[in-house]
């Protein structure tokens, strides 16, 4: 019976050292699972705070990007504004000699007794603003009598019995003359059309 139970103290004790030697080897792993927990914690961390970095810098550059395009927005409608203010500037620059011949011919019209001399000046001032013109790409809308009428540069202000078959739908009269700019009708002649 000594033996049986010497035999059961030493069954009994096993376990309890086996189970000892299981606690032990799970303790020894539970703190190297804390450390892999621990190690990879802080990799989840340092990838959030590279995430958070670089969602900081794009979202530095996204609104630097836009203020750069509302002030590309902005120069751009202020630079139109006085392209649209000052656009004309050009064409008035060059009309002010011919501006200083009338001032000249109206001087000297009030002063003389000479028609002759005043109707060629005009018709000089007169030259030099059409040839002005012309260098901007204004020219006069030809409405010869006869020439065929035609809506796209004319207007009629008035229809005659045309005095001969042949002039029939054609222009008899030029009452204002027409203008294209660049090819582009900027005003059209008022003409009589005969019917």
């Amino acid at each position: 019976m000594k033996q049986n139970k010497e035999q059961a103290g030493t069954e009994n004790t096993a376990p309890e050292t086996q189970l000892s030697q299981d606690e032990m080897t799970n303790e020894q792993s539970a703190p190297e699972t804390t450390a892999d927990a621990g190690t990879a914690t802080d990799k989840v961390s340092a990838e959030l705070d590279e995430a958070n970095k670089k969602c900081a810098e794009l979202n530095d550059s996204y609104l630097r990007l836009m203020a750069e395009y509302d002030n590309y927005r902005k120069r751009t409608m202020r630079e139109k504004a006085e392209l649209i203010k000052n656009g004309g500037e050009k064409t008035l620059v060059g009309l002010l000699p011919v501006v200083d011949d009338f001032e000249r011919a109206l001087k000297n019209i009030r002063s003389t007794d000479d028609i002759a001399a005043c109707t060629e000046g005009v018709e000089l001032i007169y030259n030099k603003f059409t040839n002005y013109l012309a260098q901007q790409g204004v020219k006069p809308i030809e409405a010869a009598p006869g020439t065929p009428f035609d809506t796209e540069e004319f207007e009629a202000v008035a229809t005659v019995p045309a005095p001969s078959d042949d002039l029939k739908g054609k222009v008899l009269d030029c009452v204002q003359t027409g203008y294209t700019l660049n090819d582009k009708v900027i005003r059209h002649a008022r003409v009589v059309v005969g019917e």
